[in-house]
């Protein structure tokens, strides 16, 4: 790619080429941009060339390249993998990290660049690798608001962007929650699904009856939230007696089937506890606290 076509066009660097990073690397072609690309499997990338991108001999090259470089790897130890390989070209650039980790990762992540002269921006993509390049989809993103206002153009050619905060780590705590949610519904799916095969019955026949019952926690969640929020933990709704009652009688049912009915243990026995600590009549809300003080 020539220096003038670089000059010319908005450009951003792009590193890591799995599912998510080819697909955001397409979508900065899809919007003219100049991409420069690096994977450490440089064959990834042919597809992105083929297109018009331009594939850096090293790591350094690539993040020397633009302004604007986005990280999307496994996790902040391969993150950390690349920038320690590139620590002579870091000044000035800002770093748009959509890897997954922990907050605590993020904001050292962070202070870690600051150190170098850079910046952070920390993001947390809500979507899989099809849901990039649509404006419908979102992304959590934080770090300084000012790196956030002058980026936000070619942040949005990704996904919504939806701005946190100035502290590092509060990206990845949104994204982290919703995927603490995401996981435990889609666990109780599966272990599900593991019960109903047990018996005979398919998932095709599973499917419709499954949906019903996931339909039903949106209203659940917006119910509940304004009693957690104000601490009302009355089991006027449902009593946390009745609730230990029906999570055993699904663990017996899964374990009668062949089933492992360890994720229902630990669940039963959480909840058993705070049943024998005397919550037996309170909302199953009040395990919000109790998992807070474990």
């Amino acid at each position: 790619m020539s220096v003038e076509r670089q000059e010319s066009k908005a450009s951003v660097t792009v590193i890591g080429l799995g599912p998510m990073g080819r697909a955001m690397a397409g979508a900065f072609l899809d919007a003219g941009y100049a991409v420069t690309v690096w994977n450490r499997t440089a064959g990834r990338a042919d597809e992105l060339v083929a297109r018009g991108a331009e594939s850096a001999p090293s790591a350094e090259a690539a993040v020397a390249a633009n302004d604007l470089v986005v990280l999307s790897l496994t996790d902040y130890d391969a993150v950390f993998a690349v920038l320690e390989s590139v620590e002579s070209v870091l000044a000035g650039k800002v770093i748009a990290n959509l890897s997954s980790d922990t907050p605590a990762r993020a904001r050292e992540a962070a202070r870690w660049l600051a150190e170098r002269g850079a910046g952070q921006l920390t993001g947390g993509v809500q979507v899989p690798p099809s849901g990039i390049g649509s404006p419908e989809s979102s992304t959590f993103y934080s770090g300084p608001v000012e790196l956030f206002r002058r980026h936000r153009a070619a942040l949005e050619v990704l996904t919504g962007a939806d701005y946190r905060g100035d502290d590092p780590g509060l990206a990845q705590l949104y994204y982290q929650i919703q995927m603490d949610l995401f996981w435990s519904s889609m666990g109780g799916y599966v272990h599900a699904m593991a019960v109903a095969e047990a018996n005979g019955i398919s998932a095709e026949e599973f499917r419709p009856y499954a949906v019903a019952t996931a339909s039903l926690m949106p209203g659940m969640i917006e119910f509940f939230a304004p009693r957690i929020a104000v601490g009302n933990h009355g089991g006027d709704v449902d009593r946390l007696a009745m609730v230990h009652a029906s999570i055993e009688h699904v663990r017996h049912t899964a374990e009668a089937s062949g089933v492992d009915g360890a994720l229902l243990a630990v669940l039963s026995e959480a909840v058993g506890r705070a049943v024998a600590a005397g919550d037996g009549a309170a909302s199953l809300t009040t395990m919000v606290e109790r998992f807070r003080r474990a």
